[in-house]
């Protein structure tokens, strides 16, 4: 297994085993140069998204993606965090049926629209 999708199982085992919901996995490596995977998640509270989110990027330095970070740290409904090649949503499940990531991004993309 390649470092890419051990961090992935790692992030997706963190989520899990911190009661987050509905935790899904897009493959973005023939859809987007922005990220190898993207994964959506949602919490059941601010708190819950907040704690999830800092549960992610701590496994995210664990594992040497330093340059980690995560956004939306003024929303309590949203947070980003940007492990460079695994970009991790974690929603409220409202603005998470307003957005649909994993609708928009799970669609086949035309390779001349990828280099956007």
């Amino acid at each position: 297994m390649d470092k890419i999708s051990n961090l992935k199982t790692i992030i997706l085992n963190t989520l899990n085993s911190n009661k987050a919901l509905d935790i899904v996995s897009i493959d973005l490596t023939c859809k987007s140069s922005i990220a190898d995977y993207m994964i959506v998640a949602s919490g059941t509270s601010s708190r819950h998204i907040q704690a999830l989110s800092e549960q992610v990027l701590e496994k995210l330095k664990l594992n040497g993606i330093i340059n980690c970070k995560i956004e939306g740290s003024n929303s309590n409904d949203w947070k980003l965090i940007d492990g460079i090649d695994i970009i991790v949503h974690i929603f409220n499940p409202e603005k998470r049926k307003f957005y649909e990531l994993e609708k928009m991004w799970s669609e086949l993309i035309p390779k001349e629209k990828i280099l956007i």
